[in-house]
């Protein structure tokens, strides 16, 4: 890979693969930058994301995902905090991130855009969260971190090997729902102390997760601070008459719900694992952070 190619990370089961056949009008799109365009070649998201830091090493002048907020979430941990411009190609099922930074939402106008914006030498800077857990390991994600009963109902998700699609993520939420408790959380926001006992806890660079679900309403990727929703014990049926609103944003207006701002957060419950982006990212604690312009989002 030369200084001069457009790297491109694409996730071809992304959006159950019903976008795969826009792939190559995507790069033909790409390439009206008058640059190189170069697929990475990757089979796992292990992959992809070596991949993706190879290629800026390497002095790749942008990298671009095609898929979902997953594979938006892997090439963030090559570009972020770096002089490397990043386009996303919203082509996943949710691509919350996306239609938050003001993306186009189709997969041909979002490349013309991405392809504009390079030949004009232009980008525009967008926040990302920060996580770092015990160990000292870092990751970046540009949504949303869950650290509650969604996170919990990943977690299941994951360890199921049936049923395939959808279905599998209903349920884990009917099985996690039987097994509902509140959790000890501690939590501190900028040095203060707002640990509390509860079921739901969401940190947003965004405002949305699963796709359009606006869970931290009003959260601005440019505005140099994190959102943060809790929501104190619930019962299931409370738990999920409020979910129901969850996807306009009302809920944050149910007494039993708290909405913070704030640019250091740690956190911490026993036996919780961190979710950002849809992505694992690992057991609490972690300390999460803002970093203002940390991605040169081409749009």
């Amino acid at each position: 890979m030369t200084s001069d190619d457009i790297a491109v990370l694409a996730n071809p089961t992304a959006g159950r693969g019903r976008y795969r056949a826009l792939l190559s009008g995507v790069l033909d799109r790409l390439a009206a930058a008058g640059r190189p365009v170069r697929l990475l070649d990757a089979a796992t998201p292990d992959q992809a994301e070596s991949a993706a830091h190879r290629a800026v090493a390497d002095g790749a002048a942008a990298l671009v995902t095609v898929g979902g907020d997953g594979t938006v979430h892997l090439g963030l941990q090559a570009v972020a905090g770096r002089n490397v411009p990043f386009g996303v190609i919203p082509a996943g099922t949710g691509n919350d991130f996306a239609a938050c930074t003001g993306v186009p939402p189709g997969c041909l106008a979002a490349a013309d855009a991405v392809a504009a914006a390079l030949r004009d030498g232009r980008h525009t800077p967008v926040d990302l969260g920060r996580t770092t857990d015990a160990a000292g390991e870092v990751r970046w994600f540009g949504a949303v971190l869950a650290a509650g009963f969604d996170a919990i109902v990943n977690e299941r998700a994951n360890r199921m090997r049936w049923p395939r699609g959808p279905r599998r993520y209903d349920l884990a939420i009917a099985l996690e729902l039987t097994r509902l408790r509140p959790r000890a959380y501690t939590l501190d926001l900028d040095g203060t102390d707002h640990s509390f006992e509860g079921v739901l806890v969401a940190i947003g660079n965004c405002e949305s997760y699963g796709g359009g679900m606006r869970i931290v309403p009003g959260a601005d990727p440019a505005d140099g601070l994190l959102d943060i929703v809790v929501a104190a014990t619930l019962g299931r049926g409370a738990l999920a008459r409020l979910k129901t609103r969850v996807r306009r944003g009302t809920h944050v207006t149910d007494p039993r719900v708290t909405a913070y701002r704030a640019r250091q957060v740690r956190i911490h419950a026993e036996d919780i694992i961190g979710y950002a982006d849809g992505e694992r990212i690992g057991p609490l604690p972690l300390e999460v952070g803002c970093v203002p312009g940390a991605l040169r989002l081409l749009r």
